[in-house]
């Protein structure tokens, strides 16, 4: 750990919140971060239990919709960083092949290299990652990578607090990658399963290519299921796997 780094994330994240007069949180962590290593975007994605995924929080719009085109594609260098506890950096070009869902939306968004980091608490037990997006292919520096490793303990740190289901978690070597999503998502899958009779792995199959065709969120094509503005068996553009 580099005490150096570590201190003076944790003061300008202090400084962030006071100046906007707000709790020092993962808003807070999330804007100082950014403004440090001087980056385009920044999401943070929370694993519950090896299973549930959810944004916990992102610098704007842009970035969630990048942490939103990793959950439902189920790849990305957020799982990779989750899964083998070191910090991932890819740059898009290079990583044709990859993640085919997820390099799509980067493109289109104008991302040229995402940096994942994964948020370790206690004896290097992940509880997620933090994605931070360029629309350069500047490679990190060896003194942003020692700054990002200390705002991503900050980051884990602030996730328990505002997500205090986390301190429960006890598993400290993942093998596979976080499957399912937000309750919303499991609600609404079930709930297009019964009306389509169908299995609900193949509505959630039908959600997710919703998803990416029509370029909307996950949680919200379930929202509009749920409140029956969408039916999945009446929707051409969704293939049944």
């Amino acid at each position: 750990m580099d005490v150096r780094q570590n201190t003076a994330a944790w003061k300008r994240v202090v400084e962030i919140a006071s100046a906007a007069d707000r709790p020092v949180a993962l808003p807070s962590a999330v804007t100082a971060c950014v403004e440090d290593v001087g980056a385009d975007g920044l999401g943070v994605s929370l694993i519950t239990s090896g299973r549930i995924r959810t944004v916990a929080h992102a610098a704007d719009e842009r970035s969630y919709l990048l942490e939103d085109a990793q959950l439902v594609a189920g790849e990305g260098p957020c799982t990779e960083a989750y899964l083998q506890r070191r910090i991932v950096e890819a740059d898009m070009q290079s990583a044709s092949g990859r993640w085919p869902v997820f390099l799509r939306t980067a493109g289109e968004l104008g991302i040229r290299r995402v940096v994942a980091v994964p948020l370790l608490v206690g004896n290097n037990v992940p509880v997620g990652a933090m994605d931070v997006y360029h629309t350069a292919r500047a490679p990190l520096s060896a003194a942003n990578h020692a700054r990002l490793e200390a705002y991503a303990r900050i980051l884990a740190l602030l996730a328990l607090d505002a997500h205090p289901v986390l301190i429960g978690w006890e598993q400290a070597a993942p093998e596979a990658g976080p499957v399912g999503y937000p309750p919303a998502v499991h609600q609404a899958a079930g709930a297009a399963a019964e009306a389509s009779n169908v299995p609900v792995a193949e509505a959630l199959a039908r959600m997710r290519a919703h998803a990416f065709s029509h370029q909307q969120l996950l949680e919200d094509v379930a929202r509009d299921i749920l409140t029956g503005q969408l039916r999945l068996e009446e929707d051409r553009d969704s293939p049944p796997a």
